[in-house]
């Protein structure tokens, strides 16, 4: 046999695919395995499986050369007097079809040893640029180019409709030193579906596995990644962006609507809104109804829809239920020309272990953690990342930056923090180990959450990194330079869960639950945080927030209405789930649009004006936000009148404005001519009332405001007496100057509880 002539075993591993390095065959070759033969010539290798025959067709012209087939679909053949470089593409005949294409294997390498380095170090932070499928010109020819981290398969070949899902017919170069594969393939145009086929290293064949990198995804049922469109697209939201270390402060009014994009509204036949769809409906409705940002449950691809996208497959794939990725873009532009910021919830405590996605992606654990006591969670049924990893918190924090940087997102909030910092939450006995010094902190996960909290405070500043965590886990809002995790703002779960609570008693049994509302004012300044009433409180049989509460229909609404007003007066950002703004009383679901219907029946539209009212005046009003995070901001007038449900506190902006008087009362009895302390004399005008009639209410109130006299009283030099309503919620605004002093009487300390 002639000595250039590639051996047998080499073509009977690429026949059955399984060679490892198909670019030391595959391709034009001066010398291989021999020398260069007599004269000079290349040898030029092709596997095509299913021709006829298979010719070179050279670029300077020439008449078509034909490559003999040496066995099955291998073609090999030399030709004499050329010389590398060679430029050429192949020709391929079947069944009278004659066509022409480039030679994947004669082009060279799209990434370089930069890309090695980051890699293998944890420190790429652009990950979703180099790995993927990139539409691209590559050496004179325009088509895609694919890279994926699978540094313990022994082969991995890119297939698609374009080669009939065939593995043998596109293998991919390794590049040993980082275990990342790669390869241009000419003539893929984006829209093109594909997958890896892997071989383990034990010989088997994994089922095919999408794009860990993908940014495009088919719709379910269907799971294939889809090589995307690289358009540039034209963001105007410089300035809004620029805003955001404001807007997205400690001390700014961020009220949040929660959203989950395909159950929001559907169309007549049941499909999803797409994302342009949400531009003409979604994005009014929240900037008429006043809130400053939308969050958006998971809208990474994800196989289930009962999952709301919290068990992501394609991190870097925006849903294909709302259209393709560029939608969603315009979808955020347009929610930043009406002033509106736009957070994603973002996954990176699990992902489920369907065949396609990440699990055991090249035959071993590469991204989850290898303990299984570490890297599986039992109660969910899911994989958990190896944070200990460099390589995969690479992937995480890169994946971080993508959304913000691509898809301009102003904030992630980040789900099931806890999951992530506790190796035994949401654990039974023995699903779980301890860490090295016997403690259940998962060291591994606390430094990834520093390290990419930081990251997006150094790459976006303004950025907004939301935890949700649900247990007193120290610091969580606090920098990490001061032992903290580094969010900008926390959940705070604790007052959720203790409110919630409250409402579900009985009126006449509230006073001897009283502290369930007022515990939350002894840690309320520990964190930075946000008052979430989330989608999880209105699923799993917990019912719609206004069904669980007890009463006739009157006292539901008016319940609701006043906890609602209490909530946006008391520090904490604020956040509240689809359908809540219209008192749904149905649990919500996935599988249905809100029940917009309801906005036909005054009560349902006196919530929503109240809404409405509360996030403008909130927004208004420095007082109620300036001072979230401080105590300063925040001062009880009167802590514990159980007796009669009334709740009572002061919000000031710390700048001398004008401060705020809360006052709620949790029983469907009216009191008139309660004395309560105040900061000032003088006017203070009643700026909201919850048991107004224009809100569905019994119209009881203060007739537009009190007066404050100069009576000491619960610690204050001034006091008022005030008329609050049935299930009702007062605001009270100090207006106008303070009138000329008077001696005041005598009756500071006093107090109205009984």
């Amino acid at each position: 046999m002639e000595p250039w002539r590639a051996p047998q075993e080499a073509v009977e591993a690429l026949l059955a695919a399984r060679h490892g390095d198909p670019f030391a065959i595959l391709g034009p070759h001066s010398t291989w395995p021999g020398p260069p033969p007599a004269g000079g010539g290349i040898v030029i290798r092709a596997l095509v499986p299913e021709v006829e025959d298979l010719a070179v067709l050279p670029w300077d012209g020439g008449d078509a050369i034909p490559l003999p087939r040496r066995q099955g679909a291998f073609f090999e053949g030399l030709l004499p007097g050329r010389a590398q470089p060679f430029g050429y593409r192949l020709r391929a005949r079947r069944e009278g079809r004659v066509w022409a294409f480039d030679d994947p294997y004669r082009f060279g390498e799209t990434l370089g040893p930069l890309d090695d380095h980051l890699v293998v170090e944890g420190t790429h932070r652009r990950l979703h640029r180099r790995l993927g499928a990139h539409v691209a010109a590559h050496e004179g020819a325009e088509g895609t180019r694919f890279a994926v981290w699978a540094p313990n398969a022994a082969r991995v070949s890119v297939v698609g409709a374009f080669n009939a899902w065939d593995g043998r017919c596109h293998p991919m170069r390794k590049r040993v030193d980082s275990g990342l594969w790669e390869l241009f393939i000419p003539g893929i145009a984006a829209g093109a579906p594909y997958k890896y086929e892997i071989l383990a290293k034990d010989g088997e064949v994994l089922p095919l596995k999408a794009d860990p990198l993908g940014r495009a995804a088919e719709l379910r049922p269907s799971t294939a990644s889809l090589v995307p469109r690289d358009e540039d697209f034209a963001w105007e939201d410089a300035d809004f962006v620029k805003a955001r270390a404001v807007t997205q402060s400690r001390r700014a009014a961020i009220s949040i609507y929660e959203v989950h994009a395909p159950s929001w509204r559907r169309h007549p036949d049941g499909r999803f809104y797409s994302w342009d769809d949400l531009i003409g409906t979604l994005i009014p409705h929240a900037a008429w109804m006043g809130f400053t940002h939308i969050e958006l449950m998971p809208v990474m691809e994800h196989p289930l829809d009962e999952s709301w996208g919290y068990q992501p497959i394609g991190l870097h794939a925006p849903t294909a239920r709302m259209g393709d990725p560029a939608g969603l873009k315009r979808f955020i532009a347009a929610c930043h020309v009406q002033g509106i910021g736009v957070l994603l919830d973002w996954v990176p405590a699990h992902f489920p272990k369907d065949v396609h996605g990440l699990s055991r992606f090249d035959g071993q654990t590469l991204y989850e953690d290898p303990d299984p006591l570490r890297g599986f969670h039992k109660a969910w049924g899911t994989a958990v990342f190896d944070y200990g990893r460099k390589e995969v918190a690479a992937f995480l924090a890169s994946n971080a930056l993508y959304w913000l940087e691509e898809f301009h997102a102003d904030g992630l909030r980040v789900d099931a923090v806890s999951t992530m910092v506790h190796l035994d939450h949401g654990r039974a006995p023995g699903d779980w180990a301890p860490n090295a010094e016997g403690g259940t902190e998962n060291h591994e996960a606390v430094a990834f959450l520093r390290q990419v909290n930081a990251l997006v405070e150094e790459e976006h500043p303004g950025a907004a990194m939301m935890a949700e965590e649900a247990t007193s886990w120290p610091g969580v809002s606090r920098p990490a330079s001061e032992g903290g995790l580094g969010f900008r703002f926390k959940w705070n779960m604790g007052w959720m869960n203790d409110t919630l609570r409250y409402l579900a008693i009985d009126p006449i049994h509230r006073r001897w639950h009283h502290d369930l509302i007022t515990f939350g004012m002894m840690y309320a300044f520990t964190e930075d945080f946000v008052l979430p009433l989330s989608h999880d409180e209105v699923v799993h049989g917990k019912g719609s927030l206004l069904g669980r509460l007890p009463g006739d229909d009157w006292q539901r609404f008016a319940t609701l209405r006043a906890y609602y007003a209490m909530m946006w007066a008391h520090p904490g950002k604020k956040l509240l789930f689809m359908g809540g703004e219209i008192a749904q009383w149905r649990e919500w679901s996935d599988a249905r649009e809100i029940d917009w219907w309801l906005l036909q029946h005054a009560p349902h539209q006196g919530v929503q004006k109240l809404v409405r009212d509360l996030n403008l005046l909130y927004r208004s009003m420095p007082a109620l936000h300036a001072r979230d995070a401080e105590a300063e901001g925040f001062r009880w007038i009167e802590a514990d009148d159980e007796a009669r449900s009334i709740f009572s506190w002061l919000r000031f902006d710390g700048e001398g404005g004008a401060p705020v008087a809360m006052i709620c009362n949790m029983t469907p009895v009216p009191h008139a001519g309660i004395r309560f302390g105040l900061p000032r004399a003088g006017a203070w005008r009643e700026v909201l009332n919850t048991d107004a009639a224009v809100y569905g209410g019994s119209g009881v109130g203060n007739m537009g405001g009190v007066v404050a006299e100069r009576v000491a009283f619960q610690g204050f030099p001034a006091s008022a007496t005030v008329t609050v309503p049935p299930l009702g919620t007062i605001w009270l605004v100090a207006e106008g100057p303070e009138p000329e002093q008077e001696a005041p009487d005598d009756k500071k300390g006093e107090s109205n509880a009984e």
